[in-house]
Order: structure tokens, then sequence, then C-alpha cells
């Protein structure tokens, strides 16, 4: 019982911890951004400064007061972009995808697209999200 009780503590610490670095967000300013994460927003973004950027133990988030949000990780490769009421650039979608989409969904635009292992999620303006492989197979669809 008293190794039970030690075990509890010690799991509750951890967690604790965990959940501490989790949210450890730190607001940095657009130089101290990977060079890559840089030219990233420069190409894509072009017209528009960032209202405030943050990083924490793995990724930094780039928001826009338009509502854009990029994140990125620690080598400044993206990770995720989003743009509410507006489509993601469309150079970031996978010309695969792209066609994978105007077919399965047309009139729908991607609001969001994210990297993932062995493929992208992405979502439409209806609300749908769909998880394709790297070949733009639709593998996942989430309402």
């Amino acid at each position: 019982m008293k190794t039970f009780k030690i075990l509890a503590v010690l799991v509750a610490m951890f967690a604790t911890n965990f959940a501490m670095k989790a949210d450890n967000d730190r607001v940095i300013t657009y130089q101290n951004l990977p060079a890559t994460a840089q030219a990233f927003l420069k190409q894509h973004f072009p017209e528009k400064t960032p209202s405030f950027i943050t990083a924490d133990w793995d990724d930094f988030t780039v928001r826009y007061q338009t509502g854009e949000k990029v994140e990125f990780d620690t080598q400044g490769n993206w990770k995720d972009v989003e743009c509410y009421g507006a489509a993601v650039p469309a150079a970031l979608v996978p010309q695969a995808i792209d066609a994978a989409v105007k077919a399965q969904f047309p009139g729908m635009i991607i609001m969001k697209i994210e990297r993932k292992y062995g493929g992208y999620e992405v979502k439409l303006s209806n609300g749908l999200e769909v998880k394709f492989n790297n070949a733009g197979q639709v593998m996942e669809i989430d309402d």
C-alpha cells in the first residue's frame, strides 16, 4: 500500500511538471525566429505583419491580427498553417491533395493544413477534417 502511495505521488508530480512545461510559451520577436521560418513568412504572407510570436520547447507560433496562425518546428519548418475565413496559400497544398479536394469536395476551400507523419490533415470551409497520405489519397474524414 505504501508503494502505491509513493508511486501515485510521483506520477502526480511528473504530470504537474509536464503540464507546466507544456504551457511555458514566451513571446519573442520576429528576428528570434529561425531564418527558414522568416523566409517562409516573407514568401507566403508578404503583406502581413505578425501580431505576436511565441516560442516553447518544441515549436514557434506566429499569429496575425487577421486570424492566420502558422506553427513551425524548432528548425523553422512549417508544421501547421491556419487561415480563418480564407484559403491557405495554394503553394503549401500538394498538387495531389488540391486535386482530390476539388474532385471530392467541390466548392470547398482548405482553411487549415497540417503536416502529419505519413501525410497531411486539412480542414475544409465546410468544417470537415480530411486526412491524406503523401500520395494525396483520402485516408479518413472527420466532421
